[in-house]
Parts: C-alpha cells; sequence; structure tokens
C-alpha cells in the first residue's frame, strides 16, 4: 500500500482543522451577538452555503477565484503563493467544506448558554473578553470540541471540492479519497480496500467521540 495518501490526508485535515476551527468559533462568537434577527439570517445563509452545495460546486467556485489567471489568483502567484494545484488547495477545500460543521456546532452551543451567567458576570464586573474565556466558552465547549471533530472528520473525507482544486497528484494532493477513487479506477481493489478501511476506523472514532461529548454536555445540564 501507498502510504503517502494517508500522510497527506492527515496533514491536509490537522491544517484545516486549526484555520476551521478558530474561524467557525469567532463567526459563531460574533453572529451570536448580532442584535438584527434579518442580519443573523442572512450571514447564517452566507456562512452555511457550503456545507449544503455539491462539493465539486464550492470547488468551482474555489478554482473560479483562486485560478492562475483570476486576479486573487495572480495577485497571490506575484507573491510567490500558488494555491491551484497544489498541496495549499488541499487544506483550502477541506477548510471551506468543514467550516459551516464547526460554525453550526460552535453557533448552537453559544446559543444554549444560560444568559443568567453572563449577567451575573457583568453584575460582577468582569469584561466582554472575561466573560467569554471564564463563562461562555467553558460552558460551551462539549459542544465546540464536538464541532471540531466533526469538521476535522470532514476534512479527511473531503472529495469534490480537492479534487476540482488541488487534483489527484500523487504524493502531493492524492488524499485517501482520492486514492480510492484512484484504486478502484486502475483496478487495484486490495488497495482501496485498505484505504477504505483505514477512514471507516476514522469515522468510527469520531461518532464515538461526539457521543462522549454529548453526554458530557447532557451530564451538565442535569
Amino acid at each position: 500500500m501507498d502510504w503517502s495518501p494517508i500522510i497527506v490526508s492527515m496533514k491536509t485535515a490537522g491544517a484545516a482543522i486549526v484555520f476551521t476551527f478558530f474561524l467557525g468559533l469567532a463567526a459563531a462568537h460574533w453572529v451570536v451577538g448580532l442584535r438584527s434577527d434579518k442580519m443573523k439570517t442572512l450571514l447564517d445563509g452566507i456562512l452555511t452555503l457550503p456545507m449544503v452545495l455539491p462539493p465539486t460546486v464550492a470547488g468551482f467556485f474555489l478554482l473560479f477565484i483562486f485560478g492562475q489567471k483570476r486576479p486573487v489568483g495572480m495577485f497571490l502567484s506575484d507573491l510567490g503563493i500558488k494555491i491551484v494545484f497544489n498541496w495549499s488547495a488541499t487544506v483550502l477545500a477541506a477548510v471551506v467544506i468543514a467550516f459551516p460543521l464547526m460554525y453550526r456546532s460552535a453557533r448552537g452551543a453559544f446559543e444554549q448558554v444560560d444568559e443568567n451567567l453572563i449577567f451575573a458576570g457583568r453584575t460582577l464586573g468582569m469584561s466582554e473578553w472575561e466573560i467569554f474565556w471564564k463563562v461562555i466558552l467553558p460552558e460551551a465547549a462539549p459542544g465546540i470540541l464536538s464541532g471540531g471533530i466533526l469538521a476535522f472528520a470532514r476534512g479527511l473525507g473531503e472529495f469534490g471540492a480537492t479534487a476540482m482544486i488541488a487534483g489527484n497528484i500523487a504524493g502531493k494532493t492524492r488524499t485517501l479519497p482520492l486514492a480510492i477513487y484512484s484504486a478502484v479506477a486502475g483496478g487495484n481493489m486490495k488497495e482501496a480496500y485498505g484505504y477504505v478501511l483505514i477512514l471507516v476506523i476514522f469515522s468510527f472514532v469520531t461518532v464515538v467521540l461526539m457521543n462522549v461529548f454529548a453526554r458530557r454536555k447532557g451530564g451538565k445540564r442535569r
């Protein structure tokens, strides 16, 4: 078995979850803090859109934005940064596709924090920054961590957008899902079985961890 797809996938998912986690956390906290329900609805739709779009469509938009002949792509090229058909493209695709899962999980967790705790913190003279780190974040931690695990697994299993913007370059952009596709297309079913088994194990561990955090969340409420 060629181990490079496993290495590429782990590097991609590891790098992507760093961006996805903090961007999703910041976006969720920002949207929850908005007073306008119309603005919340609009932003929620925009930030969640990659989750409902077919991954190939999301990949098409990424290719349209970051292509070498597009303004953004040309600007990055002038800076010596190449995105399309490079390893960084696999990270970008994983971030875009996994972001909505992290965002929605974090938003749901923030919205379920007891407002009385926030009011109590303000009464005690805590700043909004202190309230966020000492009150909101600890209370929302199970939901946030669950979203992070789900986003990591989604980034690990990304296929459509990655194929569009990163291609299927062996040892460079070929992730596990792309390796499975290539193995099946080439008639190498033994190799495909191995890759599938690895992804199934990762998926099972993800479900178990999510259930653990869900039980902790339920225990806190009781």
